[in-house]
This record gives structure tokens, C-alpha cells and sequence, in this order.
């Protein structure tokens, strides 16, 4: 037979099988041709050695995209970019990057794992128009993407296969996201069909570990003990402790607490919750808003020590202060500004603690709570103790090796010849790296290293006369109030003196007179009276 007739005979048998099947479609009863297919599917798997599993884009509640869709199109984007022949390309919510996926249509073979083949493929059905929809547009494409594998492999893949292209994917959303920095809002708001307590902008602080103004011994131990943190899920777990771990930042104003938050974010990729404790209504919606708190993610609050009336000690410590405050003006007004807070805010200090490290702390995992303060001596050990914030991190006024940190972020130098001078200067006076950074700033375009740290310099000379002319104004008020106290104290004894001569005095006239009664009787208009 020639090749000629052999494609006219195919031709003619596929014509007779389509025929058979249009006719079959348009008389065969829709109950009938369900049964048909049922049982042709059942002998074809008979034969056909491979297994498909579907993966829809929407799931049974409608609004909410499928989060397994999700991770898969992130898995995907690493490995069809180099397989697949076909791309497209979208902006994914909250991502910072554009995303690449399979173009509909498009197959790709992944044989990652375990030695086992899986081919992938990315489909879509494109429903009958429509009045309404629950997706939201009636017209809209149904995408979904396909698993196929043989059985042999079935084991491995319902096992293994899938929970590695979940974790993946959600590693690689985690990698990609855009960050966000959140702060509570008074009540629930509104983020797309979700109440949420918190709203947001981007996370865009540019502060890492290489620009923070500290001794490099003292960076490494933090950040080895940030990233040892992040990898200790399992670890956490077989201790029976929650995936938590607290810091406390305290030190001057100045010194770089606020930057070394944002240094540990970016160092971590972890989202940042400032939590504002004055507009939380109260214990119950302290815990909503931690409800609504995302893993991976450091939990901020500045300034404990000025949040509500959370950081006394006690109830004893509160009655003694409030004895010298009522004569400060400014305690006073301060005092006062903090009643107001507490009229608002009915977050109580076992609320906090229970925030913290009670119940509700297991929640999510993954996060670092981290408090800043000025003044460490005025929390109540209870909120600072080993388990609530397990790393204590003092940071202190400018040391030497911090400021070549500073000249090498803002100057562009790692020596000079007056880094001698600076050195002495820096070791004998206290200095924030605020105000180092303010006078290593070029304030105008002929400002070169020389001029900066000659100003610096004088900055530095200037702090110390200032510091000499408060010391001595303080001794002054020092020795005046002693003196004051001294003179005081004379007056106060001097008046008891008085006072206890007058009263002797009192004392013998009244001793005179009834001795005079019983010696001569009492005198009635000037005649005697006798027993």
C-alpha cells in the first residue's frame, strides 16, 4: 500500500469516528452519556499507567484565592522560567517584583525531587456568560494548574513531593513579598473582605547591621543569635516553648534603638508591628490585635516605660513617687497627661504579661517583641524578666569603634589623622552617635572629611565644657540645698528648744502654785480657807 492511499484511509476513518461521535452527542441522552464516559474513563486507567491531581485557583469559599494555588504558581515562577517557552507576567498583590508563571496552556516536566518525574501544566475553562457571579465577573477565565505523575510515584508525591512545593512556594512568597510596616488602628478596619485591627505602608528603612553605629563584637552576637532564632522551629518545639523570642533595647536618647529595630527587620525580612498601647481599648483587644499579627515579624513597642501606667513597681513604689511629684510642675502635668491615657486605655500590666508569654504568645510563631526604653530602672522587673525578654541589649554613647562605622557610612574613610584626637575626645566624653552622625553630615557642597570632623571635633570640646558648666551648676544647687537643709534643720531644732523651754517654764508655774495651795489652802475674796 502507498503512502498516498494510507493517509486517504486515515483520513476517511477519522472522518467515520467523528461522524459517530456528533451523532452520538446530538441522540444519546445527557444521563447516557454520562455513564459512557464514566466507564470509559474506568477502562482507560486500566491501561493508562499515570495519575493527575487538579489544583483551582478558587476554592469552595469563593472570594478567597486557593492558598495551595498560591504557593504552586510561586514554585513554578523559579522552575518554568527556565523550562517553559511561554511566560507571562504579573503583579502579584503585596509582592515587590513581578512574578513569571506558565502561560495557559504551557506543560512543564519537574524532576527536582527524589529522582521522580511530575509533569505540570497550567489550564483554564472559560465559563458560559453570565448575570452574576461570586468570582466577581461571570466572564472571568477559571484557571487551574495540573499534577501528573505515575503511580508507581504516588507514595513519594502525596507524602513528600507536595509538602515540599507548599514549603517552597511559601519561602518563596516570604523572599519576594513587600514588606510592610503596620501600626493598630482604634477599632476594626476593613482590608478587602477582611476586618483587620491594623493598617499599613511599605517597609522601606534602609538601616542593616554594616551602616549601625556599635562595636562589630557586638553585632555578631546579635545577629548570630537573630538567625539562630529563625532556625530553631523544631527546636522550640521539643522544649515545649513558644517560637518567640523577646529583646530589650534600652539606653540614652540617641543612641540608636529605633535604628537597630529596623536593622534586625532587614536583616530578617520580618514584617514590623508598632504597637501604639494607648489607643488599645484593653486587654480584649490587645489579643485581637495579636490574632492579627503574621509569623515572621517583630512586635514593637517604644518607650515602655511611658506606655499607660504599666511600669511602676507596684502599687507601694507608685504612692512613694507620687509624694515628691505633686510639687514638679512638670511631674505634675505629666502625671496628669498619663490619667488621661489610662481614661482611654484599659490594658492593665497582667494584660501585657499575658500578651507576652501567656497562651495567646503561641499564636502564629515566628516573631521577636521587642520594648525600647530610656530609663531601664523604671520597669517592673516582672515585664523585663528572662522569658519575656530574653536578651537584654544596652546601647550606650559613641565609642571609637562605632564612629568609624559613622565615618565610613557618611565620609567615606576608614582613617584620618584626626581619628587620633577623636579617639582621646571620645573616651573622655559622652556623645550620642545621633549627634556624631549630625556633625560627620556634609551641610553644604565644599564640606570635605577635613572640615567634618573638624567639626566634630569642636562639637565634642563643646559638649565637654557644657557638661563641665552643668556639673558645676548641679554642685552648686547641690551644696546650696545642703545648706538650705542645714539651716533648716538648725531653725527646726532651734524652735523645739523654744518650745520645750516654754513648756518647762509652764510646767514649774503650775508646780509653784499647787504647792502654794496645799501649803497656805485656797483664798475665797481674800479670807482663808482651812480644813
Amino acid at each position: 500500500m502507498g503512502g498516498g492511499e494510507m493517509w486517504t484511509q486515515l483520513g476517511s476513518s477519522l472522518a467515520g469516528l467523528m461522524f459517530v461521535w456528533a451523532m452520538f452527542k446530538q441522540y444519546f441522552p445527557f444521563e447516557m452519556e454520562q455513564h459512557v464516559q464514566k466507564y470509559t474513563k474506568k477502562l482507560a486507567s486500566l491501561f493508562y499507567p499515570y495519575i493527575q491531581v487538579t489544583f483551582h485557583e478558587y476554592n469552595g469559599e469563593h472570594f478567597q484565592r486557593s492558598k495551595a494555588y498560591a504557593a504552586i504558581q510561586r514554585y513554578l515562577s523559579a522552575e518554568s522560567t527556565d523550562r517553559a517557552k511561554r511566560l507571562k507576567a504579573d503583579m502579584v498583590r503585596d509582592s515587590k517584583s513581578l512574578v513569571l508563571s506558565m502561560d495557559d496552556y504551557e506543560e512543564v516536566t519537574d524532576e527536582s525531587f527524589m529522582g521522580i518525574k511530575v509533569w505540570w501544566a497550567s489550564n483554564k475553562n472559560t465559563p458560559k456568560p453570565q448575570m452574576f457571579s461570586l468570582y466577581g465577573d461571570g466572564n472571568d477565565d477559571k484557571r487551574y494548574y495540573t499534577l501528573k505523575f505515575h503511580r508507581r510515584d504516588k507514595e513519594i508525591v502525596y507524602g513528600r513531593y507536595l509538602s515540599h512545593v507548599m514549603d517552597e512556594g511559601k519561602a518563596i512568597e516570604v523572599k519576594t513579598r513587600q514588606r510592610k510596616l503596620h501600626t493598630n488602628n482604634r477599632g476594626e478596619q476593613w482590608d478587602g473582605f477582611r476586618r483587620t485591627m491594623w493598617s499599613h505602608v511599605v517597609f522601606e528603612h534602609p538601616a542593616t547591621f554594616d551602616t549601625l553605629a556599635m562595636e562589630e563584637n557586638k553585632k555578631k552576637q546579635i545577629m548570630n543569635d537573630l538567625i539562630t532564632f529563625t532556625k530553631s522551629k523544631d527546636y522550640y518545639k521539643k522544649i515545649g516553648k513558644a517560637w518567640k523570642r523577646g529583646y530589650l533595647l534600652f539606653g540614652p536618647p540617641g543612641t540608636g534603638k529605633s535604628t537597630m529595630i529596623a536593622a534586625m527587620a532587614n536583616l530578617l525580612e520580618y514584617d514590623v508591628y508598632d504597637l501604639e498601647l494607648t489607643a488599645v481599648k484593653d486587654n480584649t483587644e490587645l489579643r485581637k490585635l495579636l490574632i492579627d499579627i503574621s509569623s515572621k515579624s517583630i512586635i514593637v513597642i517604644e518607650d515602655i516605660d511611658c506606655s499607660l501606667d504599666l511600669t511602676g513597681q507596684r502599687k507601694k513604689k507608685k504612692e512613694k513617687d507620687e509624694e515628691g511629684d505633686g510639687k514638679d510642675p512638670v511631674s505634675k502635668k505629666k502625671k496628669e497627661d498619663q490619667e488621661k491615657s489610662n481614661e482611654s486605655s484599659k490594658v492593665t500590666l497582667s494584660g501585657l504579661l499575658n500578651f507576652i508569654d501567656g497562651l495567646w504568645s503561641a499564636c502564629g510563631g515566628e516573631r521577636i517583641i521587642v520594648f525600647t526604653t530610656n530609663y531601664v530602672e523604671k520597669l517592673d522587673p516582672a515585664l523585663i524578666r528572662r522569658g519575656r525578654m530574653d536578651k537584654h541589649i544596652e546601647l550606650t554613647y559613641c565609642c571609637f569603634e562605632a564612629f568609624k562605622v559613622l565615618a565610613r557610612n557618611y565620609l567615606d574613610i576608614e582613617s584620618h589623622d584626626l581619628f587620633e584626637t577623636i579617639k582621646k575626645l571620645l573616651e573622655e566624653n559622652e556623645i550620642t552617635p545621633a549627634d556624631v552622625a549630625e556633625n560627620l553630615m556634609p551641610k553644604s557642597p565644599e564640606d570635605d572629611a577635613d572640615a567634618c570632623l573638624a567639626n566634630l571635633i569642636d562639637a565634642i570640646e563643646k559638649a565637654k565644657e557644657e557638661a563641665k558648666a552643668k556639673a558645676e551648676a548641679e554642685e552648686k544647687e547641690r551644696v546650696k540645698d545642703e545648706e538650705e537643709k542645714r539651716l533648716k534643720a538648725e531653725k527646726e531644732e532651734k524652735e523645739k528648744e523654744e518650745t520645750e523651754q516654754k513648756s518647762g517654764e509652764g510646767v514649774k508655774e503650775e508646780k509653784t502654785k499647787v504647792e502654794e495651795v496645799r501649803e497656805n489652802g485656797v483664798r475665797e475674796n481674800g479670807v482663808k480657807v482651812t480644813n
